[in-house]
């Protein structure tokens, strides 16, 4: 029985559902590639009710089953992009907003060569 933890429980319910559809892309992906979850589990590493858990949407399934899954699947680089900074746009709005507003010009006396 997974251990239960505050994170998960406190989940707002957009997260929730976000994880569950993870879990059925997920369960897709096997069942597209013909895999039965006792073979996908050996891949992976876990049991098969690890397996299941994720594919269920379980939000206490540890980071490290998800990327083995990526791995199987050929798609570890996928998780990697979750939150490149590249596709951050708060973050480069943010980064934006503490521009200084006004710049002057330097003259080349002024740079340092």
């Amino acid at each position: 029985m997974p251990r239960a933890s505050r994170a998960a429980s406190g989940l707002p319910p957009q997260s929730q559902r976000a994880i569950a559809r993870l879990g059925k892309d997920i369960a897709l992906a096997r069942r597209r590639r013909k895999l039965p979850q006792r073979l996908m589990a050996e891949r992976m590493l876990v049991s098969v009710q690890t397996l299941q858990r994720l594919e269920a949407g379980d939000p206490t399934v540890g980071l490290a089953v998800l990327a083995s899954a990526l791995h199987v699947f050929g798609m570890t680089e996928r998780l990697a992009e979750l939150v490149a900074p590249d596709r951050d746009r708060a973050g480069i709005s943010e980064d934006l907003s503490r521009l200084p507003k006004t710049t002057h010009a330097v003259s080349n006396d002024e740079l340092d060569f």
